[in-house]
């Protein structure tokens, strides 16, 4: 069972809790052990509240700061280190809860161990307690919070006391090869620059940042496929930490909360074994998926397959391996919003499709140049070299050009 952390941190009490709460103390200078922050889900050292509360809290005790991430090595590298605190930052997914909670059983009884929620503006615990069925449930909530948590984010200095240099070698090459054996049937992202750095460019940069020169064409274009550039181009950077959705929402005023809202409060979301698909040559086969073609996909596969259960799999399955923001709240939402209707309104029932909202091909040909789009996406293909996909969860594996 997780609290509030009552705290004078520079850190709104509210954006941490406390999974597990240690016998040693953390404010005394002589007993506490250093802090390790767990980065994940937030790779960043910039508008970073975890790390700034990990260093807060450091300072505080007159201990170092170590900073990873390994799941496997957690526990052992915090008896090593004797430390006296974990910091982690927040994602709602199960599979990190899991880990979180193996984490706390693992650790002595003497480590705290804190979450801080350094992706979402508000709080995702603070923003609301039960599961929203819409936005426009959830929005009032969050603006009557906003001038609590859209504050400016306090200068990270370093720790006062430096971590001891230690003798550990890290086999980088290895560990390079292995994740990209692990992606190999993914074409590598020419389009994406990773890092924090790249992902400031992207939204506030000088030749072609999405709000200092792309923004006035975003109302018009944003569901047109044939103008990548209409859109912000920042969906990889929030969903790996390389930028602060509160950097963003400082910026444009944008709140991000209602998809982890759902990840976060239903249990139901899961995956489960997919077979093969078949596709059919229409503009579902050649999409890049916009937000209104990823609609399109998942409807169609609903369509196609046996029940909303089987459609739920192969999209999530989908989404999560050829998306850059795959395995991540907004994904899942959006796979269910297309096939299980959350956060949208019934409408009229139609066989296969029930009361959930229906979507056709010449919904989309009125939306944009179907033709023009195909024809777009055949020559960006035609300059990849063919490749074969995973086997899927059955074991039959099909050849697809990508």
């Amino acid at each position: 069972m997780s609290s509030m952390a009552q705290s004078n941190t520079t850190v709104q009490p509210g954006r941490i809790r406390v999974l597990k709460k240690g016998s040693r103390p953390l404010d005394h200078r002589d007993a506490a052990g250093p802090v390790v922050y767990w980065m994940f889900r937030d790779q960043r050292v910039r508008d970073n509240w975890a790390l700034i509360h990990a260093v807060d809290e450091a300072n505080k005790a007159n201990v170092p700061v170590a900073v990873g991430e390994a799941i496997e090595t957690i526990p052992n590298f915090i008896e090593e280190c004797g430390a006296s605190l974990l910091v982690c930052d927040f994602s709602p997914l199960r599979e990190v809860k899991c880990w979180k909670e193996e984490i706390c059983k693992r650790v002595s009884d003497s480590v705290s161990v804190h979450e801080v929620d350094a992706h979402n503006v508000v709080p995702l615990w603070v923003a609301s307690e039960k599961l929203e069925y819409s936005a426009r449930t959830i929005r009032g909530k969050i603006n009557k919070l906003l001038p609590e948590y859209m504050i400016d984010f306090p200068k990270l200095g370093p720790p006062i006391k430096k971590w001891a240099s230690t003798n550990h070698v890290v086999d980088w090459e290895n560990l390079i090869t292995a994740v990209i054996r692990k992606g190999a049937e993914v074409p590598e992202l020419e389009w994406c620059e990773p890092g924090e750095d790249a992902a400031m460019e992207v939204l506030m940069g000088n030749r072609n940042g999405f709000l200092t020169k792309r923004l006035k064409g975003y109302s018009s274009d944003r569901n047109n496929p044939l103008k990548p550039k209409a859109l912000s181009g920042l969906s990889p950077y929030l969903h790996f930490g390389q930028i602060s959705a509160q950097r963003c929402a400082t910026e444009a005023r944008k709140v991000r909360t209602l998809c982890p809202q759902v990840c976060g409060l239903k249990a139901s979301m899961e995956c489960f074994s997919v077979g093969d698909g078949s596709l059919r040559k229409d503009a579902w086969l050649y999409e890049a998926i916009r937000t209104v073609s990823r609609m399109y996909w998942a409807k169609k596969i609903l369509e196609w397959t046996s029940g909303p259960e089987e459609a739920l799999a192969i999209s999530i399955y989908l989404n999560d391996k050829y998306e850059i923001d795959g395995r991540d709240p907004s994904g899942y939402v959006g796979c269910m919003w297309s096939i299980c209707g959350v956060h949208d309104q019934g409408w009229r029932e139609r066989p296969v499709f029930g009361k959930i909202r229906y979507m056709n091909y010449a919904g989309c040909k009125r939306k944009f140049d179907v033709d023009g789009y195909i024809s777009y996406v055949k020559r960006l293909v035609g300059e990849i070299k063919k490749r074969k996909a995973v086997p899927l969860f059955n074991g039959k594996g099909k050849e697809l050009r990508i």
